[in-house]
């Protein structure tokens, strides 16, 4: 146990040489550098500072002016999409369902012979298509027969008064 102890004593010593070598180090670059500094140097330096003090408002208004032209493409962006998805065709508003897309048509099955997992249910899904195709003709029909009634007794309300 003592063993781990110097061990941990050790490793926090190194660490704390460690850490003042580097605040030493970096304190007397830092004096060194700007003892040494020659007149150019400084006048360089005062440039370059009183630039950057100068330049940096309009940077920054760049900076906002360009984010904030991001900014407004992606809320158009959105405010697109969600116009997209709000938009209801009149198809939708009489209730009319679509009808799927007939994706596995008969002219690949010569094609392939063998069934794969990609083939099972595919005569499922045909009699479900076919199913809401004959339900919905029944529909129109019914919805068909409705109008001309309606028609036939505004007719014969003109021809009887």
């Amino acid at each position: 146990m003592a063993e781990l102890f110097g061990l941990i004593s050790h490793l926090f010593d190194s660490v704390t040489q460690l850490f003042t070598l580097v605040k030493d180090r970096f304190s007397n670059n830092m004096a060194e550098s700007f003892t040494s500094m020659t007149p150019q140097q400084w006048i360089r330096l005062v440039i370059i500072v009183g630039a950057y003090a100068l330049v940096r408002p309009y940077i920054i208004k760049h900076g906002a002016r360009f984010q904030e032209r991001q900014l407004d493409k992606h809320f158009e962006k959105e405010k697109a999409e969600k116009e997209k998805q709000a938009e209801i065709s009149p198809n939708q508003l009489r209730g009319q369902v679509d009808i799927p897309d007939d994706s596995d048509d008969e002219a690949e099955g010569d094609a392939q012979a063998q069934t794969t997992a990609t083939d099972w249910g595919k005569k499922a899904r045909k009699r479900q298509r076919n199913m809401i195709k004959k339900l919905l003709d029944e529909e129109e029909k019914r919805l068909q027969e409705l109008q001309e009634d309606e028609e036939d007794k505004d007719i014969e309300q003109y021809l009887v008064g």
